[in-house]
């Protein structure tokens, strides 16, 4: 007797087939069951989730999938109370209504197509309160619960759909509060603001990241320092409004605040934010030398995180870079160096290479060959005029360097622009006391006071090399800080002849 239930407990587990002893005389020999039968009612109930889950190999079974999943939540339901296998179960069936809500075209009319979204919006929001219940009853851990809401709202926010997304988060924050679970909580309202400002529902968003400050204070009302994360993660999602916003004051009180804090050990990609903004902001200001530094920061950190924003980084450190007319390579370290070949990155130093080589051509060529990773990016398109100014101002100096008078349409031609937007130029040229000239419009000439032609490259060099002779420690004497101009030199060179003459006929008399 003792081998045959051996021998039948094995192929129990073996078929799981449940196996039920009956005694002719009823004799109870003592042996108990009660934990066999539990195993093998999970063992059914995991065999049927895999079951559910083969039918998802063909997306014509997605109906009959959702069908096998609801049965294993019953069959759990029936066993006992519900657990792992349920709540997997739940969230497959969200996917797949999700998925429906994205997908779905079969109905022809646009009456029932908006019939067919409102069901599955529905269908898919009753499935989410389903989960949720097992979120709220703890039925699953704590970390499993928030991996699979936390996974489940990446999925969402990629989707286009507003009124999914709204009634999605409405009802998971209903369940998910505060006090049920602050981490999960804080995590889920994070990504609404990062919905806020996709939509630009500013309103909505500083109302949040509001509360979500409340949460990093102390019983003081103070910024608690063991939230100091935390409160990173709410400034950068801040600045990134008032960014958009292009609200510089409270982008740079922010900013600076961000700086300030200490107890923070945040996510790579959150530092990347923080100095991608301040970059944008030190730009707006005109402070070049500062976004340039922001910008290589927000590289190295999202470099760091794996994140693909550091190549648009690098190419708003190089925009810096000419903006400010440095001659600095941007790609002198080694982080920066393995992107040198990327193709965004190589369209913006191939424009680097035009725009110090003052070659409006060639720049402007460079712009309509590589217009869809340089403007078509806003933030680079905003400061291509600039760019083109850049060029544009050296390349007339250089021209009319030789001349006190010159045509208008000579320069225009010159410059590859209409005679208005020449004459634009020169205008804020002479207001900026970059040139001293004036237009006659009468004659259609530039009419330039010579000596006052300013050459900022070579104002630049001058500067630099004054810099440098200032750091070295050689105990030599500097050099004179300005030389004289060529027609005053010239000018001397003429007087010394005639006082050379002078003598030489005296003597001769």
């Amino acid at each position: 007797i003792k081998n045959f239930f051996i021998s039948s407990k094995n192929r129990l587990h073996r078929h799981h087939n449940r196996i039920i002893i009956m005694s002719d005389m009823d004799e109870d020999y003592g042996f108990e069951y009660s934990d066999e039968e539990q195993d093998e009612e999970q063992v059914d109930v995991e065999n049927q989730y895999y079951n559910a889950k083969g039918l998802l190999e063909n997306p014509v079974d997605f109906e009959k999938a959702i069908e096998a999943f609801g049965t294993v939540v019953v069959m759990e339901d029936e066993s006992g109370a519900p657990g792992e296998w349920g709540f997997k179960a739940v969230k497959q069936v969200v996917k797949l209504r999700l998925k429906k809500c994205a997908t779905d075209s079969s109905s022809s009319s646009v009456d029932e197509k908006k019939n067919r979204k409102n069901e599955n919006v529905s269908l898919a929001i009753e499935s989410l309160g389903k989960l949720l219940t097992y979120v709220d009853s703890k039925a699953v851990t704590k970390n499993k619960s928030e991996k699979v809401l936390n996974s489940l709202l990446e999925t969402l926010n990629q989707m286009e759909d507003r009124d999914l997304l709204e009634r999605f988060y409405e009802k998971t924050l209903k369940t998910m509060t505060r006090e049920v679970n602050e981490r999960l909580w804080f995590k889920i309202q994070l990504k609404l603001c990062k919905l806020w400002l996709k939509w630009q529902n500013f309103a909505a968003m500083g109302k949040t990241l509001k509360e979500l400050k409340q949460s990093c204070e102390d019983e003081s009302g103070n910024y608690a320092a063991s939230k100091g994360t935390q409160l990173l993660e709410v400034y950068a999602m801040e600045i990134q409004m008032y960014t958009e916003q292009k609200n510089t004051k409270k982008l740079k009180e922010l900013y600076r605040e961000s700086l300030a804090i200490k107890s923070a050990i945040p996510h790579p990609r959150i530092l990347g934010i923080i100095r991608e903004c301040g970059g944008k902001m030190h730009i707006a200001e005109r402070n070049f030398g500062d976004a340039a530094t922001d910008f290589f920061e927000a590289f190295k950190s999202y470099d760091e995180a794996g994140l693909p924003r550091r190549v648009v980084c690098l190419k708003y450190l190089v925009l810096a870079n000419m903006l400010m007319q440095s001659d600095v390579d941007p790609f002198g370290s080694q982080e920066a160096k393995s992107f040198q070949t990327n193709e965004e990155v190589k369209a913006m130093t191939d424009l680097v290479q035009a725009y110090q080589a003052n070659d409006i051509a060639s720049f402007e060529s460079l712009l309509e060959k590589h217009k869809k990773s340089i403007s078509e990016d806003a933030f680079v398109a905003e400061h291509i005029q600039a760019l083109l100014d850049n060029v544009r101002t050296q390349v007339l100096l250089k021209t009319v360097r030789p001349y006190s008078k010159v045509k208008l349409p000579h320069l225009s031609e010159e410059l590859n622009i209409p005679e208005k937007e020449l004459e634009s130029l020169l205008v804020n040229l002479v207001l900026d006391d970059v040139l001293d000239a004036k237009i006659n419009q009468v004659t259609g000439m530039l009419e330039i006071n010579r000596e006052s032609i300013v050459d900022a490259s070579e104002q630049e060099k001058e500067q630099q090399e004054e810099a440098l002779v200032g750091q070295s420690q050689g105990g030599k004497e500097l050099q004179k800080e300005s030389e004289e101009s060529e027609y005053d030199a010239l000018d001397k060179w003429s007087n010394e002849i005639n006082r050379t003459q002078d003598i030489l006929f005296a003597n001769l008399c």
